[in-house]
């Protein structure tokens, strides 16, 4: 099993094009990048760059945006809309924001039997995932230890669980008092990165079980307000660039050891 790094757009400074970042994103190892067609300014110039690059895409798409509420067919019709968007450009798959934290268990289970946020909570997914055996997911367990507040001791069957559904992995590192790590290769996280990092090599051993060949992974540190400021002054604490990077480097070295 080989594994494939991704790189998000996400606060990466488009103004300019794409052009001037693919050495760089080449030396790292990146070989796609993560992004929705409706967040780039400027949709033929960046179909453009991925062909001329020679990137694959993993076209990011939020059913019914970011609005609250919504109806599940609104949010199904979304998600088909964006998707139809996608298809003609050999997308290497679709990372998915499906789904709304205030609907009923029988609004989630109607949503997802179409198969397709609700999963901001391991109770509300592990539910789900029962239900639904054959659904595939991004795991990025920092969600749940910024929503449960601790790095998961008492959930080890439900992180085993989102493991066995695991198709692609967001690699950002969460703590107790957040969903983001200002540097997860600060010392004082050591903790928190093994932890996570423990979550992440379940996963590759469970794809590794389930015949595959690749496993994709995105380092998705964000910008601020993920990445915490100075107070007055909303200076990251990080280079953003250099925690991606830098994430990217280590887990491929770990997947090589392991695989």
């Amino acid at each position: 099993m080989d594994i494939t790094l991704v790189r998000h757009l996400w606060g990466v400074d488009l103004t300019n094009g794409l052009a001037h970042y693919a050495a760089h994103w080449r030396e790292v190892g990146y070989e796609a990048l993560e992004v929705s067609l409706r967040h780039v300014p400027d949709r033929s110039q960046f179909l453009r760059f991925l062909k001329d690059a020679s990137f694959r895409w993993v076209p990011q798409v939020f059913s019914r945006g970011f609005g609250p509420g919504g109806s599940v067919r609104e949010h199904l019709d979304s998600l088909r809309e964006q998707m139809v968007e996608c298809l003609a450009h050999e997308p290497l798959f679709f990372n998915a924001h499906g789904g709304a934290d205030t609907w009923s268990v029988a609004e989630a289970e109607d949503f997802y039997s179409h198969r397709r946020r609700y999963f901001a909570t391991p109770w509300q997914t592990r539910h789900i995932l029962r239900q639904f055996p054959d659904l595939r997911v991004t795991c990025d367990l920092s969600h749940w230890v910024c929503v449960c507040e601790r790095l998961l001791p008492d959930l080890g069957e439900t992180t085993a669980l989102a493991a066995r559904h695991c198709h692609h992995i967001h690699a950002r590192v969460g703590f107790a008092e957040g969903p983001q790590v200002p540097d997860p290769s600060a010392p004082e996280y050591a903790a928190d990165l093994a932890a996570h990092e423990a979550w992440w090599e379940q996963i590759w051993r469970s794809q590794k079980e389930r015949g595959f060949t690749h496993s994709t992974l995105t380092p998705e540190f964000g910008p601020p307000p993920y990445l915490q400021t100075l107070p007055h002054t909303n200076v990251p604490v990080a280079d953003l660039a250099t925690v991606c990077d830098w994430m990217a480097t280590r887990q491929r070295e770990r997947f090589g050891r392991v695989f």
